[in-house]
């Protein structure tokens, strides 16, 4: 099977690895993203993986904090998430680095953008955590940053939807999914795929983004090698 990709960014949201539950990890969404993620590297593919924190902490549910700190609360729930993927990946013999935006040496390198290319070209997977570093941005937008940084052919966005959605699928049973769609009609729409930081960002570097259900069995696979798969946002 061949990838459509040769390296790519993986956005994944917290939720996702609670798989919608109350629970902050699914230890077999967890394990089973990890077999997945083996098919990919034996494919050939270039992996950094993003990934959030909502399943531990959402920073704009601080309350009456100040957003700067519940922010910075959130990136440290991404390194959690991030140590969480990397010793799964590892259990399985996976070699894989993290990388965070914000230091912490004794747990994870430090973000630096050639290092984590080298280790791209020794089949290793890169985890970035923190974010980018800073308060008032997402990890979708820190997403589109590492993918124009790391020059990657696409960003495939795990959700726990199988695309975009004209409205919440879950909430609107006649909403209608879209095989196809371009970053300004995601704008204009008002669709909560990723933030409009994160959409804008992609639209300027021409980073195509898919958006596929991580729930799928093995939907990385398919997102990599089926162009129909999911939805495609793009120019």
């Amino acid at each position: 099977m061949k990838s459509n990709y040769k390296r790519v960014i993986l956005k994944i949201s917290g939720e996702a690895l609670s798989g919608g539950g109350s629970d902050v990890f699914d230890f077999d969404i967890v394990n089973q993203f990890a077999e997945q993620m083996k098919k990919v590297i034996n494919m050939g593919v270039e992996v950094g993986i993003v990934v959030g924190g909502g399943n531990i902490w959402r920073g704009r549910e601080g309350g009456k904090m100040e957003r700067t700190t519940a922010d910075y609360m959130g990136m440290l729930a991404t390194t959690i998430n991030a140590l969480a993927i990397q010793a799964s990946l590892e259990a399985i013999g996976i070699q894989t680095r993290v990388q965070s935006a914000i230091e912490m040496r004794q747990i994870a390198e430090p973000y630096i953008k050639r290092k984590a290319i080298r280790h791209f070209e020794k089949g290793r997977i890169v985890i970035f955590a923190c974010g980018s570093g800073n308060p008032f941005f997402s990890t979708d937008t820190a997403a589109a940053l590492r993918a124009a940084e790391m020059d990657s052919d696409v960003i495939l966005l795990a959700k726990n939807v199988d695309g975009v959605y004209s409205a919440d699928p879950k909430k609107d049973p006649s909403a209608v999914k879209f095989d196809k769609i371009t970053y300004i009609d995601v704008i204009n729409k008002g669709l909560t795929v990723m933030d409009k930081t994160a959409i804008t960002l992609c639209m300027d570097n021409n980073i195509p983004i898919r958006v596929f259900s991580l729930n799928s069995e093995d939907g990385i696979i398919k997102a990599l090698t089926n162009e129909n798969y999911g939805t495609k946002i793009s120019n």
